[in-house]
């Protein structure tokens, strides 16, 4: 499985639409092949700072399958022209899920 980890910083005062926006596009996300889950988070600090987590089977099945989809070209059209910053690809990290270490306070 792998873990990919975006960080999304949205132009300020435009949270609220790129929430309402994303929530319009996120079932594409979850019908790309080698989809598991995803999840949104925003910070509480940086009220325009979000972290996107998305589960894949493979590598391949975000960088190629996804990305090459014109289903991902219109949620690229509905959420990009949020981001603050243009060059997106930058923020976007990919981790195998064996090389996560989970800690929970016991």
């Amino acid at each position: 499985m792998i873990l990919e980890f975006a960080i999304l910083d949205v132009k300020p005062k435009q949270e609220k639409y790129f929430e309402a926006a994303f929530e319009k596009v996120k079932n594409i996300i979850s019908n790309f092949n080698g989809y598991i889950s995803h999840q949104l988070q925003k910070c509480i600090e940086i009220i325009n700072h979000y972290i996107l987590l998305v589960n894949w089977q493979t590598l391949d099945d975000h960088t190629e399958g996804s990305r090459e989809s014109k289903e991902y070209q219109e949620r690229r059209k509905s959420l990009h022209h949020f981001y603050l910053y243009v060059v997106l690809f930058q923020c976007i990290y990919h981790q195998r899920n064996s090389e996560m270490f989970l800690y929970h306070h016991q």
